[in-house]
C-alpha cells in the first residue's frame, strides 16, 4: 500500500470515527483501524464489535492500493499534530506502515488486515430516508432517559417503532419515560419495532445534525445509518421492550399549566437543597399555585411558590428532580402542560399543542 493524502483529508474521518476505539480492548485489534486504499479513495474503519464506523477520505495519489490496520488513537495523534494543509504519505514497508510529511517521519506497528472484523451487507426490513435535524430532534428528546447498566438489559438502548406514518422513539430506564414521533411522509415502511444501544445511540447521535438526509437501513440484527461520506452500522439488542403504551397517563385528568423557564428555575432552586443522593422534591399544587419544597438530611430547606394555571384537586406529590429537570430540558416551546391523575401516580409532561414529545416521571416517596 502507497498513497498521499492531504492532512486535513485525513484527519477529518479519523476524527469521526474515533469515539468506537475504545482505550482498554480485550483484543488487540480493536484498537486499531483498518484502512482500505483503491479509486483514487481511502476508507477508514473503526469497530468495537457492537458499533461500526466506516469514513471515506479522498487521496491524492494512490501508487499502490491496499489494506492494513494500524492504531487508531496514535494515527490520529499523528494526523492531528501535522501542520495544516501538508501533504502526507503513507507507505506499507514489510509489517510497518511509514507515514511521511516533509522532513517528519513516523513508522507505526500494524496487524493484518484479515483479522479485522467487519459487518457484511444487512438484510433490510426497512429502508428510510429522513431530515438529518428530524432524526437528530428525535434523539435529543429521548436519549436521556435510556438506563445505564440495568440487568434488564433491553432498557439500556433506545426503541426505534415504525409504522406507515412516523417513526418514534422510546426510552426508558424504569423512573421515566421518554418519547418523541417524527413523521414519514411517502415512504413503503413495514411496521416493526428494534432496540438501539446506547452505544450506537450516543454515536449515531453525533454524527447527525447536517443539512442534509440520512438514510436508515433497518434490519433484523442490525441498523445501518448512511450520512455525510460516513457509513454507521450497529447490532441491535436482542430483546422485548415493555409495553411502554399502557405507563403513560391519560391527558386532562388534572392540568397545570406553567411556563417553562419560571418552572424550571423554581425546581433548580429547589435541587440545591435537595437529598444528593435521592434529589427529591415535593410539589404542593392548589388553586393556580405550586409550591416546591426540597430538604436533606442536614435538615436544611428550600422552598419555592410560583403561580401556574391549575383549577384540579390539591395534590401533594415527589419526584426526583433531576427527572423532572431533564423532561423540561427537552420541551420545545414557552409553556409546559403537566398531567396529573393523584398523588401515587405518574405524571405526564408535554409541550403546547402540536408537540410529538411526551415524557413521564414516576413519583417518589418522601
Amino acid at each position: 500500500m502507497k498513497l498521499s493524502i492531504s492532512r486535513d483529508a485525513l484527519l477529518k474521518p479519523l476524527q469521526s470515527i474515533i469515539g468506537v476505539v475504545e482505550r482498554k480492548q480485550t483484543m488487540p485489534i480493536l484498537a486499531n483501524m483498518l484502512l482500505v486504499a483503491r479509486n483514487n479513495g481511502l476508507t477508514v474503519t473503526a469497530t468495537d464489535l457492537e458499533v461500526e464506523l466506516v469514513a471515506e477520505a479522498a487521496a491524492e495519489k494512490i501508487d499502490v492500493p491496499g489494506e492494513i490496520t494500524v492504531p487508531g488513537r496514535k494515527l490520529l495523534d499523528i494526523a492531528r499534530a501535522l501542520p495544516e494543509g501538508v501533504k502526507v504519505g503513507l507507505q506499507l514497508e514489510g509489517d510497518r506502515l511509514v507515514i511521511k510529511a516533509g522532513r517528519t517521519r513516523f513508522v507505526l506497528s500494524t496487524l493484518p488486515a484479515a483479522e479485522f472484523p467487519v459487518v457484511d451487507g444487512i438484510e433490510a426490513s426497512n429502508r428510510l430516508k429522513l431530515p438529518q435535524k428530524e432524526v437528530a430532534r428525535l434523539f435529543d428528546k429521548t436519549q436521556f432517559s435510556m438506563a445505564q447498566q440495568d440487568v434488564r438489559y433491553y432498557l439500556n438502548g433506545l426503541l426505534l417503532e415504525t409504522s406507515k406514518k412516523r417513526l418514534r422513539a422510546v426510552a426508558t430506564d424504569g423512573h421515566r419515560l421518554a418519547l418523541c414521533d417524527i413523521s414519514i411522509d411517502n415512504q413503503e415502511v413495514a411496521s416493526g419495532q428494534v432496540i438501539v444501544p446506547r452505544k450506537g445511540v450516543i454515536e449515531l447521535h453525533r454524527l447527525l445534525g447536517g443539512s442534509e438526509s440520512v438514510e436508515l437501513t433497518i434490519g433484523s440484527n442490525h441498523v445501518r445509518a448512511n450520512l455525510d461520506g460516513i457509513r454507521f452500522t450497529s447490532k441491535l439488542i436482542d430483546g422485548r421492550f415493555p409495553d411502554y403504551e399502557r405507563v403513560i397517563p391519560s391527558t386532562g385528568a388534572a392540568t397545570l399549566k406553567a411556563d417553562r423557564e419560571t418552572l424550571r428555575g423554581a425546581l433548580q432552586r429547589a435541587a440545591i437543597l435537595s437529598n444528593e443522593k435521592y434529589r427529591g422534591v415535593r410539589l404542593e399544587l392548589g388553586k393556580d399555585l405550586l409550591k416546591i419544597q426540597a430538604n436533606n438530611p442536614d435538615q436544611e430547606e428550600a422552598q419555592d411558590e410560583i403561580e401556574v394555571d391549575y383549577s384540579g384537586a390539591a395534590i401533594e406529590i415527589g419526584f426526583n428532580v433531576t427527572y423532572l429537570l431533564d423532561a423540561l430540558a427537552a420541551v420545545d416551546g414557552d409553556e409546559v402542560e403537566i398531567d396529573f391523575v393523584d398523588a401515587s401516580s405518574s405524571c405526564l409532561i408535554r409541550g403546547g399543542k402540536g408537540n410529538h414529545a411526551k415524557f413521564v416521571v414516576m413519583p417518589m416517596r418522601l
